[in-house]
C-alpha cells in the first residue's frame, strides 16, 4: 500500500516537474574519510571520538526526485567499539533560479553499535546551488529520531564541492548535532 501510495505521488507530481539547477547533479557515487567529535558528555573529559570511511551516492529517477543511500563504518577512540550507520532515502528538488534548488528529503536511518541496533528516520530541507560551473554548495536543516528510547535531534549540514570536470571532484560536508560534529571529505564521481 505504501509503495503503491509512493509511486501514486511520483507520477502525479512528474508534470509539474522542472529540472534541477545548472551545475547541481544528484547523479554521483563518492566515497572518503568519516569522523566525529564528541563533546563532554556527563561531565566526563574523555568521551570517544571517532574515525573511519563511508561510501554514499545518488541517483535521478524523475527530473525533481532523487534516491540516496550512504554507509559508513567508525571505530570509537580507546578501542571503545564499532559504529556501522547507513541511509536509504528519497529526496525533490525543485529549480528556485537557474543556480539554486530547493532540496527536501527524508530517510530511514540504522546505527549498528556493537549489540545495539537503533532504527530511526530524518527529514532535511534547504538548498543546494551551483555558484559557479566549478564549486557546488548545500545548507539543510534537519531532524532525526531513533527509537529505543533515544531523544530526537535537530541538525544542521552544511557542504560543497569543488569540481576538476564534469565527472571528478573533492566533496566535503559537516553535520552539527548538540553533543557531537560529524564531517566527511572524499572523491566524487558526478554522472
Amino acid at each position: 500500500m505504501k509503495r503503491s501510495l509512493l509511486a501514486l505521488t511520483l507520477l502525479a507530481a512528474l508534470p509539474f516537474a522542472a529540472s534541477a539547477a545548472e551545475n547541481v547533479s544528484y547523479n554521483y557515487i563518492e566515497g572518503g574519510y568519516v569522523g566525529t567529535s564528541t563533546d563532554t558528555i556527563g561531565g566526563f573529559n574523555d568521551t570517544p571520538d571517532t574515525d573511519g570511511w563511508s561510501v554514499g551516492g545518488s541517483g535521478a529517477i524523475a527530473p525533481n526526485f532523487h534516491l540516496f543511500g550512504n554507509y559508513s563504518s567508525q571505530e570509537f577512540d580507546h578501542n571503545f567499539g564499532d559504529l556501522d550507520r547507513w541511509r536509504l532515502g528519497v529526496g525533490y528538488n525543485h529549480e528556485i533560479n537557474s543556480s539554486v534548488d530547493l532540496l527536501t528529503r527524508v530517510a530511514y536511518e540504522k546505527a549498528e553499535f556493537d549489540a545495539i541496533d537503533l532504527d530511526g528516520w530524518s527529514v532535511e530541507a534547504g538548498v543546494r546551488a551551483g555558484l559557479t560551473p566549478n564549486i557546488e554548495a548545500f545548507a539543510l536543516a534537519g531532524y532525526e529520531d531513533y527509537d529505543q528510547g533515544v531523544d530526537g535531534e535537530f541538525y544542521g549540514r552544511v557542504g560543497a564541492q569543488v569540481k576538476f570536470n564534469q565527472t571528478w571532484g573533492i566533496n566535503g560536508e559537516v553535520k552539527f548535532v548538540d553533543g557531537y560534529t560529524e564531517y566527511f571529505v572524499g572523491p566524487r564521481i558526478s554522472f
